[in-house]
């Protein structure tokens, strides 16, 4: 008995769809409806000569789980299909995702050029970076697919870290790398480890043989080996079940991000907001034309009476927690001056454009009345140092 059916095919599924059913097929799993936990460290071989021909990368399948996995491969194709890459690689974390990207580029004796402004810049970055020959990378954690797709607007890789929004749950560390397969790497000489022949593999070219894939090939086949950071199964079914409510969630947290910037702009106690909704940022315009579906939940504000007031607010609020984490279906705050960049001095601070007075706020999908109230509480106990001191 077949389940197949007629109906659209997956290429023409929009992003919704895509959330849901990209990359796995049930009845390749026993029939399962939901995607299967491979919780297992290796898989048999056919025979001898099968077992040589995985290992040479002369045809697909699983050797180890360190490599692949078949729970973990599900996720890699979901997030590339949102993507519009050719494939992705999942990793134990988001920064390993990044590692793992600069190791597969470079080699000994070669220089990164990295931004800090690169939110409001990724097009200008994408026309820098290929009339040098060169691939760009973007992190787009931020915004997820939802909001934004770098590859459409000229990135090669993109890294997310899966932990946050993609996940939401805030309960399983994840990362993955995606590639958007245009890049040509043998346009030039800049990246013989993708073009030359690898000795490890019998001489095998990567860019030649995989093509629009052989960035992630070359991740998997060589990083992912030598250097381990692999994803567990469980934490990739986690991470699953969260990018199936992708957009229903990125949604709440941007319509409720768009009424905190409101809040916080008309209110006694706080001195500045940042987030690309209000007029004056500098990159309102461009978020305007590069995230149509909505500018994220990720917001600062300067609260008055500076490092104290922050302190006595985050100290006070009960709805929100108080954590080094973004991206979770719960509101987070932190006041960077006195947690994550504590170590800091005044210049390196000011450098980071970070200050004193400074919360970060990622805005959860809890009722808006609920944050709104919270925050009151904590800009009461942020005042009381001020009155005190004025007596």
């Amino acid at each position: 008995m077949s389940d197949k059916k007629k109906g659209a095919e997956p290429k023409t599924y929009k992003f919704d769809t895509l959330s849901l059913h990209a990359g796995y097929q049930p009845h390749k799993n026993a029939g399962s409806r939901q995607v299967p936990i491979y919780q297992t460290t290796s898989y048999l071989f056919d025979d001898v000569d099968h077992a040589a021909a995985l290992f040479n990368l002369e045809r697909g399948g699983h050797i180890y789980s360190r490599i692949s996995n078949p729970t973990v491969a599900v996720l890699e194709e979901r997030v590339a299909a949102l993507e519009g890459g050719t494939a992705a690689l999942a990793t134990s974390s988001g920064m390993s995702a990044i590692f793992l990207t600069i190791m597969t580029l470079c080699q000994a004796g070669d220089h990164l050029v990295v931004s800090s402004q690169l939110y409001g810049g990724t097009v200008n970055f994408a026309k820098i970076a290929h009339e040098a020959g060169i691939p760009l990378m973007v992190d787009a954690t931020y915004q997820t697919p939802y909001l934004c797709k770098p590859i459409e607007h000229g990135a090669d890789i993109v890294v997310h870290s899966l932990t946050k929004w993609m996940a939401g749950h805030g309960s399983s560390m994840a990362g993955i790398l995606v590639e958007g397969g245009k890049f040509d790497w043998m346009q030039n000489d800049k990246f013989p480890t993708m073009t030359t022949p690898y000795e490890g593999y019998h001489g095998l070219s990567f860019a030649e043989e995989f093509g629009p894939t052989a960035f992630t090939m070359k991740a998997r086949a060589e990083g992912m080996r030598d250097f381990g950071p692999c994803l567990s199964p469980q934490n990739a079914w986690n991470v699953l079940q969260g990018i199936e409510t992708l957009s229903v969630r990125m949604q709440k947290h941007c319509s409720n991000a768009e009424k905190m910037v409101e809040y916080l702009s008309n209110h006694e106690s706080v001195a500045w907001v940042s987030h690309p909704s209000v007029p004056d940022h500098p990159d309102h315009e461009l978020a305007k034309k590069l995230l149509p579906n909505g500018r994220g939940s990720m917001i600062a504000f300067g609260i008055k009476g500076g490092k104290e007031a922050g302190e006595a607010f985050i100290n006070n609020v009960k709805l929100a927690s108080h954590l080094a984490n973004v991206g979770d279906t719960r509101t987070l705050v932190i006041h960077p001056a006195s947690a994550t960049h504590s170590q800091m001095d005044e210049a390196t601070l000011k450098f980071a454009g970070l200050s004193h007075d400074m919360i970060r706020l990622s805005v959860g999908i809890e009722d808006i009345d609920d944050i709104k109230n919270d925050f009151e509480a904590g800009f009461r106990a942020a005042r009381k140092p001020r009155l005190v001191s004025n007596q």
